[in-house]
């Protein structure tokens, strides 16, 4: 089933264009990876697939019932973002906002959703802590598990793992193999670990300007562009 399609799309930054004629799917239970220079549209595509901002040209369809409100976003955390005072709670309940339908209150089952999410991700003890004074890696977790919280099918991270040690960043990744092997989400990750994004991702999108690249894993690693990009290096 696909959940997003997109066929030939532009995608501008301002008023320059950064990626042309661009097509790619992601089906249910894909994993894949975005990777690319600075500049090459990563971030305008993310935008796009929010729906936060148009395509210049194309179409970018999202199919078996899926809306940009249904996609659990992970963001680059801001440096003020990691000092927010709140407990590690209301940070994941937060994730489910998006299904209130304007309600006041969270109802029962939303507040299940968020202990399930939360035990998913080992962080059911830290229920009580406050988000500031948790560790660079527990705060990723309560920011998956609060993704989690938006979605059944799909969630995005933009570069998830910034700031993180080796041994947390390992762990991170782990979980999001965990999450979308084991619970079936699909995922979709911006990513500068090349190296990484070969070694998990069922499929890569590299963007450049006119001649990005779609397809599997196994696919990309035989293409030129990946062996322009990763310097001739092989796995």
């Amino acid at each position: 089933m696909s959940l997003i399609s997109a066929k030939n799309i532009y995608l501008r930054y301002e008023n320059t264009s950064v990626v042309e004629d661009l097509s790619f799917n992601v089906e249910a239970g894909d994993y894949l990876c975005i990777v690319g220079e600075n500049g090459s549209g990563k971030s305008t595509l993310i935008k796009s697939i929010l729906g936060l901002k148009e395509t210049a040209k194309g179409h970018l369809h999202m199919g078996d019932g899926l809306t940009s409100k249904q996609i659990g976003y992970l963001p680059q955390q801001k440096a003020a973002q990691r000092d927010f005072p709140a407990s590690v709670w209301e940070v994941v309940l937060s994730g489910c906002l998006t299904s209130k339908n304007g309600g006041i209150f969270f109802s029962k089952k939303q507040k299940e959703l968020a202990l399930s999410n939360m035990e998913k991700l080992d962080i059911l003890p830290l229920k009580n802590k406050c988000y500031r004074e948790l560790s660079g890696g527990q705060q990723q977790r309560v920011l998956l598990a609060r993704a989690l919280c938006a979605t059944e099918k799909m969630i995005l991270l933009d570069e998830p793992v910034t700031g993180l040690d080796p041994v947390v960043t390992a762990e991170f990744y782990s979980l999001i193999r965990k999450i979308n092997s084991k619970y079936g989400i699909t995922v979709i990750m911006v990513s500068h670990d090349l190296f990484t994004a070969v070694n998990n991702a069922t499929h890569i999108l590299h963007l450049r300007k006119t001649d990005s690249f779609f397809g599997t894993t196994a696919e990309y690693l035989k293409s030129e562009i990946y062996k322009s990009f990763s310097g001739g290096d092989t796995l």
